[in-house]
């Protein structure tokens, strides 16, 4: 088969790649030939390389490839390698190529010659691996058979499965959590490998997928304590990397783990390994609502969000629940209504109760700064409520322990405090309470926190706008901006880029500081992608 007609018309490369499957068993081609015939229809649609084309052949997920690596490995006495998904999708997307010793493994897992793989060759071994079988063999059409190594004879042999090694031949929703995964570890090795990479529909669409995905397992849900150490550890370490790794390559990240989370979901657990999974699941979805945030997709964050209270509301933890909650309520205050920030801030509060923890003093800070906004909306009235709500998230904070107050995405600083309370005296018009509190801010946060000082350095520039101060206060922002690393440009800056543009030009006219900050905004360099990574 090479005509892309006799399989339908071309859609997703998994749909295209099954369907010639299914045909090449019902006519009993051995993977081999089906692999030929998937990278024939395929490569020219899709790409498709010559070595996933192989795997697309078995029906398998690039996890199977590993765990029948790593069985080799174990078999034969040696450690296990350190081949994963991610280094497997390089290397079928072409972004990197094996080295003889995985290359050797490789031709060993699916009985090809490094040619079918579309490597060089020969293999390192000297020795062939095209399978040879008897007459009238027939293989179960899913089973990767292990090459075990042959040191005396090259003679046909048969091999069985591995006991105890399930393979799937594919994901039992149509394969598409795969090809969501492998967007977004292309995504993030074209990020890795300094290359442009433009928010697009594709990675939206797989990061919604992804996110849907775990919704669909929550509801049925096997795994070791030592796995949820381990993946809690992950987690808490993208908690930390929140505030200086660029948001796409750290969602990247997070959503391929929050990916294997969701397959630990698919079987029911014992309950008290449930809950911590859970809790991973809500913690990772709410991160990834997070970082939605700062890339400007307020429905996606929604989203994940909501994905979050499912997770968080099967544990049961009330603190666990108000992080969620206090950190949804972040998505109205920069794309929504205040109003509804407001909401959600003092039901985070109700579910934190009289329990001291980071959401605990969070939530009435929140609280404050959608206060803020209302007063700068013309609710003078809301003032006294917003100093009120500050003198109690203060409160709060004063009780936290060393654990609330660390550095991470889970945790509640007193960095964050000082910056989100001249946040809050900002939008009051208080300049000296404000300026105060985010000089402060400016002092506690470090050199790596891009975001969050080109925030405060905003709020700033806010301030002197609002003193009367426009050509100082435009100059300042665009050197904050233009100083930002590549990847850091988010659509949370620019959006308050150009509300502070469009503030000066409704007062003081279209100055030439506002047509240089516009200029800087609409730059390539400042279009929003995420480019070589410093």
């Amino acid at each position: 088969m090479t005509e892309p007609e006799k399989v339908g018309p071309p859609r997703k490369e998994a749909d295209l790649a099954r369907q010639i499957r299914a045909r090449g068993l019902a006519l009993g081609h051995a993977p081999p030939q089906i692999a030929r015939e998937i990278y024939e229809v395929c490569a020219p649609i899709h790409g498709t390389s010559q070595i996933k084309a192989q795997r697309l052949a078995h029906g398998i997920a690039l996890s199977d490839i590993v765990a029948q690596v790593r069985a080799l490995y174990e078999l034969e006495g040696r450690p296990p390698p350190k081949l994963g998904e991610t280094l497997l999708s390089a290397y079928e997307s072409g972004y990197k190529r094996p080295g003889p010793a995985y290359l050797h493994d490789l031709c060993r897992v699916y009985h090809a010659e490094p040619a079918d793989l579309g490597l060089p060759g020969p293999c390192v071994c000297g020795r062939p691996h095209a399978r040879l079988l008897e007459p009238g063999v027939v293989l179960p059409p899913d089973t990767l058979l292990i090459d075990r190594d042959r040191t005396t004879s090259r003679q046909p042999f048969s091999v069985p499965p591995i006991a105890g090694v399930q393979y799937r031949a594919e994901d039992p929703r149509g394969g598409a959590g795969e090809e969501e995964e492998t967007v977004l570890r292309r995504t993030l090795l074209q990020i890795l490998a300094g290359a442009g990479v433009a928010l697009d529909g594709q990675i939206l669409g797989a990061v919604d997928g992804v996110r849907r995905k775990m919704d669909d397992t929550l509801v049925n849900a096997s795994v070791s304590p030592t796995m949820l150490d381990q993946w809690e550890e992950t987690a808490l370490g993208y908690g930390k990397q929140y505030t200086s790794t660029p948001p796409l390559r750290l969602l990247c990240d997070v959503l391929l783990d929050f990916s294997e989370v969701r397959r630990m979901c698919e079987q029911r657990q014992p309950i008290e390994l449930q809950e911590r999974l859970c809790r991973l699941a809500a913690q990772l979805s709410g991160l990834a609502g997070a970082l939605m945030i700062n890339l400007g997709d307020h429905r996606l964050s929604r989203s994940f969000f909501r994905t979050a209270r499912t997770a968080a509301d099967e544990t049961g933890d009330r603190s666990l629940r108000s992080w969620v909650s206090v950190r949804e309520a972040l998505v109205p205050m920069y794309y929504g209504d205040p109003r509804e920030s407001l909401h959600l801030a003092r039901r985070a509060q109700d579910l934190a109760g009289r329990t001291p923890s980071a959401a605990a003093a969070m939530a009435p800070i929140v609280e404050a700064r959608a206060l803020g906004m209302l007063v700068k909306r013309g609710r003078t009235d809301a003032a006294g409520s917003a100093k009120r709500a500050i003198a109690r998230g203060q409160a709060v904070f004063g009780q936290l322990g060393k654990e609330h107050v660390a550095d991470t995405a889970f945790g509640y600083t007193e960095r964050q405090l000082a910056f989100h309370i001249g946040d809050t005296y900002t939008n009051m018009g208080d300049h000296t309470h404000a300026e105060e509190a985010l000089r402060r801010a400016l002092t506690l946060y470090p050199s790596t926190s891009e975001l969050d000082r080109t925030l405060i350095w905003l709020d700033r520039a806010t301030c002197r706008l609002q003193k009367g101060e426009p050509e100082e206060a435009l100059r300042t922002a665009r050197e904050t901006v233009l100083a930002l690393s590549p990847g850091q440009f988010t659509d949370i800056i620019a959006q308050r880029a150009r509300q502070l543009v469009g503030a000066a030009v409704a007062q003081y006219g279209e100055t030439s500081e506002a047509k240089e900050f516009r200029a800087a905004l609409a730059s390539p360099t400042r279009s929003g992608t995420v480019e070589k990574q410093t």
